[in-house]
């Protein structure tokens, strides 16, 4: 089967609910819910893991607008639908962990989740996945872990910044550089993370975790110079016209540089970085790994990661 935009609304599964036909074949299985959701690429990636996996059922859009409070109905309609859960994208992440009845520790503390496991008892449970694929991107573009890298954030404020600043700290990175535009946002964050980080592991005077302001120029090229890998977690990069979030002279040849913006494929950060004669990678696998991580959380088995990869590429091509 080939992957389609086929969307719901609440409406349709309300009605689908009280004796209504389901709205495709075959009958929707797993979601993704947002507002938008018509440029969302998942239905793409994950339909052909489903038919991989012979799995019977649709990966759907589901349309709930930004002004609906809560995603109580929405999920209860779906547990009652036999949807094996869903991904959960912008505006909705925060709802989506307030109505589910269980959560796992790292949404509890990013306060966010973006995967959803419905039970068989008709309770629900929240996951994050962005920091599992941030750590899969890095680990394919550059052959390293986290652990043994000295990483700077920029745009860890919340996010999919702050989720790879803690997939960082629990992944006991051997320093963490966060950047922000308010320095001031970034301090709980420190603090919660500075347990990860008590240890002798780096010698010399740097500390193993700080926070630095964006306009800090001067403390950012002295923080940048020992530091291996430089992320962009911002939009900056999205659309026509931005610039870098970075100047390009703080970017040096031993940098490797990786941007989560995975459309245009090559931000003004990366072609500023790979002209700068660095090391770069764009956000597609991180997307992938994310996907990835989300069906092996609905359905307790190995993802087929490489065909997830494949179509997600031609979905990009398209």
């Amino acid at each position: 089967m080939t992957a389609n935009n086929f969307t719901l609304t609440l409406d349709d599964l309300r009605q689908w609910r009280d004796g209504g036909t389901a709205p495709c074949d075959p009958r929707p299985l797993i979601g993704v819910i947002g507002d938008p959701i018509s440029h969302s690429l998942s239905p793409a990636m994950q339909q052909p893991a489903l038919d991989e996996a012979g799995i019977e059922g649709r990966y759907v859009k589901i349309h709930i607008p930004k002004n609906v409070e809560s995603l109580d109905e929405c999920f209860a309609l779906m547990s009652e639908l036999g949807f094996q859960g869903t991904n959960i994208t912008i505006p909705h992440k925060e709802a989506a962990l307030a109505a589910s009845t269980k959560a796992d520790s790292v949404s509890t503390i990013m306060g966010v989740a973006n995967t959803i496991l419905f039970l068989a008892d008709g309770t629900s449970k929240a996951y994050n996945t962005d920091g599992v694929g941030f750590a899969g991107a890095v680990r394919d573009a550059f052959l390293m872990d986290l652990r043994d890298l000295r990483i700077a954030i920029i745009g860890t404020g919340g996010g999919a910044g702050k989720a790879a600043a803690i997939k960082c700290g629990m992944d006991g990175c051997e320093r963490l550089v966060m950047i922000n535009r308010t320095v001031e946002k970034l301090r709980p964050l420190a603090e919660q993370l500075g347990p990860y980080f008590r240890d002798d592991r780096l010698h010399g005077p740097s500390d193993r975790i700080a926070t630095i302001a964006l306009a800090d120029t001067a403390a950012l090229q002295e923080a940048l110079e020992e530091i291996d890998l430089i992320v962009n977690a911002t939009s900056v990069g999205l659309k026509a016209g931005d610039g870098s979030p970075l100047p390009a002279h703080l970017i040096r040849p031993h940098h490797m540089v990786f941007d989560m913006i995975y459309a245009p494929p090559k931000t003004p950060l990366l072609i500023d970085a790979e002209e700068q004669g660095a090391r770069i990678a764009n956000g597609a696998n991180m997307l992938a790994h994310q996907g990835a991580a989300s069906f092996a959380i609905w359905f307790g088995k190995a993802p087929p990661v490489a065909t997830m990869k494949s179509a997600l590429a031609a979905a990009m091509q398209a």
